[in-house]
């Protein structure tokens, strides 16, 4: 399969993002990690378009962030934590039924098996 770039990702991103962070808190390296451990030859995700993801969820309050101390006391650099809130839980169910109605109404048009 072709790797999945940018252009592709592009309005689909968010809602990965909250499906990673709905299996626990992350920073943003981490979330990086586990969305191309799903799928490591097809998804090619950059810094540069999961950071801007990451500020817009939490300007519409569907993650919410902390310093991790842990990290701080080794002497490690500082990071952000990013945690599912309650509205980021209620985003990403509704995110699920758009999608199956968007491959269902998509898959119908192009004529794909159901």
């Amino acid at each position: 399969m072709a790797p999945i770039r940018g252009d592709q990702l592009r309005g689909h991103l968010e809602n990965l993002v909250l499906s990673v962070l709905e299996r626990g808190p992350a920073h943003g390296w981490d979330i990086a990690r586990r969305l191309e451990q799903q799928a490591p030859e097809e998804l090619q995700l950059k810094e540069g378009s999961l950071y801007p993801a990451l500020y817009r969820l939490e300007h519409e309050k569907l993650v919410a962030s902390r310093w991790d101390k842990q990290n701080s006391a080794s002497r490690g650099p500082k990071r952000r934590v990013y945690q599912l809130t309650r509205a980021g839980r209620r985003r990403l169910a509704e995110a699920r039924v758009e999608w199956q109605q968007f491959v269902a109404v998509l898959g119908n048009l192009l004529g794909a098996p159901a």
